[in-house]
């Protein structure tokens, strides 16, 4: 029973880390049509920016108590500007190029690790989290790492502000009617790439706040760890049915079927790789994959995957 409950939560904790990189790409794929490759770059600078800071080199910030939330906060804003940088300079100008969008993510999505394994070296660096989540707390027989929680609750906190943003504020509903029909909106005197602006900075921010309690999950950060985590973004996004369908919601059903996909494949992956050979769980959720797309190809919420 007890390992039943600790892989219940690890894989919780783990598809949480999944949903806040891929509620990125649900925002940006499922609103906006943009297939962004370079996301796991905002996932690396995030992680790599809140290890500096959490090293000592930030002012105010550190691995314990405040000082990792000023850290914390800090990779997170860095990869929220990457990511309006990136929208603004490269993907702006291709919105109506889908074939250099993906030439050029991807060559960001290489050139960003490579980036940083020349500056810090390719092998990976300990995360200096804080003492208070590096412990374990008893649940039903179980030792269960306080990080997970961590990364459950800020998991939670995403899934709501974003269905809260795209549902129930101004710039949330001017960005789905933009996808709908933009020369409408702009002849309203709406500035709807302001309003897109927004979506990759909303989305930076997330994939920023994955890297940063990444760290914290795997205890350490690598400049291909945001590839590698950027594969099983898009297995969920696809799970979850996230390309936008004529007449969805402007992607607020695609962020929910994005938070159960990531828990399914989270929990998959675990119990997969404990009670099979290691290593196993990739195939396990690569099977998973498979079998919805064949069973229900319009994804877990209804959308044409």
């Amino acid at each position: 029973m007890s390992t039943v409950v600790l892989l219940a939560v690890t894989g919780l904790g783990l598809g949480a880390l999944y949903f806040l990189v891929a509620s990125g790409l649900t925002l940006i794929f499922g609103l906006m049509d943009v297939l962004n490759f370079a996301h796991g770059a905002l996932l690396s600078v995030g992680a790599y920016a809140t290890w500096w800071a959490a090293d000592g080199h930030l002012p105010g910030a550190g691995s314990g108590g405040f000082g990792f939330v000023l850290a914390v906060c800090f990779g997170t804003a860095v990869g929220t500007v990457a990511a309006v940088v990136l929208e603004v300079a490269l993907i702006r100008p291709l919105y109506d190029r889908p074939r250099e969008q993906v030439l050029a993510t991807v060559g960001v999505g290489l050139a960003v690790p490579a980036l940083l394994s020349a500056i810090w070296g390719p092998d990976a660096r300990p995360f200096p989290g804080p003492a208070a989540l590096s412990g374990t707390f008893g649940l039903l027989g179980a030792h269960i790492p306080v990080n997970r929680l961590v990364l459950i609750g800020a998991a939670a906190v995403v899934l709501v502000a974003l269905r809260l943003f795209l549902g129930g504020t101004r710039h949330g509903l001017v960005v789905r009617a933009g996808v709908e029909d933009r020369a409408m909106v702009t002849a309203l005197g709406i500035d709807v790439r302001r309003a897109f602006s927004l979506v990759f900075a909303i989305g930076g921010a997330a994939a920023a706040l994955g890297g940063a309690l990444g760290g914290l999950y795997y205890g350490s950060v690598d400049p291909g760890q945001g590839t590698s985590l950027l594969i099983f973004a898009f297995v969920v996004v696809v799970i979850g049915g996230t390309t936008q369908a004529e007449g969805s919601g402007g992607g607020m059903g695609s962020v929910a079927g994005a938070a159960l996909a990531a828990v399914g494949v989270g929990l998959v992956q675990q119990f997969a790789n404990y009670y099979t050979a290691a290593g196993l769980g990739d195939l396990a959720v690569v099977v998973l994959l498979a079998a919805l797309l064949l069973l229900k190809p319009r994804g877990i919420t209804g959308r044409l995957s």
